[in-house]
């Protein structure tokens, strides 16, 4: 819909939560654990919103610093297929095909700062400056302009957690949040002295605790449920700081939003679509135990990608397609209805299957999935190639939920809110 008439500011500020659901947030304020959250709420507008499809950072973040889904920017996940091949590449921040809010900025003369910014790696000249955020890989490409390296790294600024030893063990996780947080705290308050007209500031430590810890959240006897909670009493903490500042700038609080990626649950079973797709006859592989999609046998009519897309065989599309495009729509139809059947222990695991022209426009729409599988809650689709049973469970204990991200501000912008609808929001401040 569109936006309330209001006052121009001239200035905007972002936070951004990664993962955090709306009904959480909501929880945490009303029971007193986020006050700061709790007061927002009185005096403006905690929206439910819809995620990217698929619910992933790397879309969804890409869908709010753009204002547009896939088919316009490109970004279709973490990973993609190589052009012509079942081989996958991983797309980065230089394969962007859109502006994004600082780059519509910087054409006005505005300078951003930006912080945090997940799938912006390596980071790109601004005007302003860019700290890229996950996948970055190292600092050295992290950073524009380079001047600035050296400022973080005295402050001991950090990307992200050590992911594979935090899944390991809660006591690293717990340490490495704390040590991210702190350099991100310092890096807001040096870089919130410099002059600029938008100020970004993400945190992805919540995403990584709902998925290692997520049950430490729904059970009240969980041994790290109170210090889960007090990692959100701390984060409540930073937004009324960052809240105050800005209305000593701005004399406002119009301008200062609130957001999350994507909303996040508990598991109850992984599923794995191509070991679905293999049993319902869709998928086959050329050897007993396949490494890749590289693997896979010339019948295939259907194949999945993480975390869950999947792609028809098409003729003229990939290598080995045995789809011809009239059989399309027929196949198409025939997947998703099987999938929305499919049933675990009596419940249904398939919330919607969606065809690509219901999600994406634009012209990359071709090059994106042609089915999204939206699984119900509790219900984690992935793309493995290696899994030979339909459901299973990992390490992890969350999973990315599709339409109960949220967004605050001060005004109320209405029910059906996308991801993608923000940029145009924050925008209208200038």
């Amino acid at each position: 819909m569109p936006a309330p008439k209001r006052k121009k500011t001239g200035r905007a500020c972002v936070i951004g939560l990664d993962g955090v659901p709306y009904g959480m947030i909501v929880e945490l304020a009303q029971r007193g654990i986020m006050s700061t959250m709790a007061r927002l709420m009185d005096i403006g507008k905690i929206h439910r919103m819809r995620a990217s499809l698929p619910e992933v950072s790397a879309v969804s973040w890409t869908d709010f610093m753009t204002g547009a889904d896939a088919g316009t920017h490109g970004i279709f996940g973490f990973t993609d297929f190589k052009p012509k091949s079942y081989a996958v590449r991983y797309p980065n921040f230089l394969d962007l095909k859109a502006p994004t809010i600082w780059d519509r900025l910087g054409a006005r003369g505005k300078r951003s700062i930006v912080i945090n910014q997940p799938s912006t790696y390596p980071a790109r000249k601004i005007e302003g400056l860019l700290v890229s955020g996950f996948v970055a890989l190292e600092m050295a490409k992290a950073v524009w302009p380079m001047s600035y390296r050296a400022a973080l790294e005295q402050i001991g600024y950090q990307i992200d957690v050590d992911v594979v030893k935090s899944r390991e063990n809660p006591e690293v996780l717990w340490r490495e949040l704390n040590k991210v947080m702190a350099g991100r705290q310092k890096a807001l308050n040096a870089f919130w002295e410099e002059p600029w007209d938008y100020f970004e500031f993400i945190l992805t430590g919540t995403d990584r605790l709902h998925h290692f810890l997520w049950r430490a959240y729904e059970d009240a006897s969980h041994p790290a449920h109170q210090a889960f909670l007090d990692f959100y009493r701390y984060i409540d903490r930073l937004i009324g700081k960052i809240l105050a500042a800005y209305q000593k700038l701005a004399n406002t609080v119009s301008g200062f939003y609130i957001l999350s990626d994507h909303g996040f649950t508990g598991i109850v079973q992984e599923v794995y679509l191509n070991a679905w797709l293999e049993k319902n006859g869709y998928l086959r592989f050329l050897k007993p135990s396949p490494e890749s999609l590289e693997d896979i046998h010339g019948r295939s009519k259907a194949f999945a990608l993480d975390p869950n897309r999947i792609y028809l065989n098409l003729r003229n599309r990939f290598p080995k397609g045995a789809v011809e495009r009239s059989a399309r729509r027929a196949l198409r139809e025939e997947i998703a209805g099987k999938l929305r059947g499919l049933e675990y222990r009596g419940r249904r695991v398939v919330r919607e299957v969606f065809f690509a022209e219901q999600v994406y426009a634009g012209p990359h729409v071709s090059k994106g999935p042609d089915l999204i599988v939206v699984g119900e809650p509790g219900f984690d689709m992935k793309g493995s190639v290696r899994k030979k049973e339909v459901f299973g469970l990992s390490g992890l204990q969350g999973m990315h939920t599709w339409d109960d991200a949220f967004f605050w501000a001060q005004e109320d912008f209405g029910d059906g809110l996308r991801i993608a609808d923000i940029a145009p929001i924050v925008l209208k401040n200038f």
